[in-house]
């Protein structure tokens, strides 16, 4: 057993992942923009763990914007049957490499088919909605417009799971009112 088992399992919905996953924001180039300076090395980091336990991996089409996804699905695809990806929409990056908002309908819509296209999945496991409201950490705003628009695809079975990213504890209890969340 790896120490990555030790730490314990836990439901994500009607999956379920070990304690420790990872967070491959970091694939990308500088900033989580472009790139990434080694990509044979950020392949094997990938690899490597999954070798070691791991059976979740947290990421977005927005880091890169679209490299780490790209990266996991070479790395992975085809994916083992115990591999959670967990994504987040709602932002984008612009070509200055700032992060934007874009939450809606139409941005949510593209940014689950750019995940789906570039993981290579045909359901994505879990989809955070990525609340900017204020980009340095969670600041009150609505989030029905946008959350609602999560629940109709994932009602067309493009998402099977849903979350919140950047979330406050008043966005938790509205997005609650709306569909079942499975993480924050």
């Amino acid at each position: 057993m790896t120490s990555i088992q030790q730490a314990g399992a836990y439901p994500l919905g009607d999956l379920t992942v070990n304690r420790l996953g990872y967070g491959a924001m970091q694939l990308a180039g500088p900033h989580v923009f472009g790139p990434p300076k080694d990509k044979a090395q950020a392949l094997a980091v990938l690899r490597e763990a999954l070798e070691l336990g791991i059976n979740h991996i947290d990421t977005s089409d927005f880091y890169g914007p679209h490299i780490t996804n790209q990266l996991i699905r070479e790395a992975l695809h085809p994916y083992r049957d115990d591999l959670v990806i967990v994504t987040k929409v709602g932002a984008r990056r612009g070509d200055d490499a700032s992060w934007l908002l874009a939450n809606s309908p139409a941005e949510l819509e593209s940014a689950v088919h750019d995940n789906l296209r570039n993981l290579g999945l045909d359901v994505l496991d879990v989809v955070n909605l990525r609340l900017m409201f204020d980009v340095a950490g969670p600041a009150e705003g609505d989030i029905e417009p946008s959350f609602t628009t999560l629940v109709e695809l994932q009602r067309k079975g493009l998402i099977r799971h849903l979350g919140l990213s950047n979330a406050t504890g008043r966005q938790v209890a509205q997005a609650r009112g709306i569909a079942d969340i499975v993480c924050v």
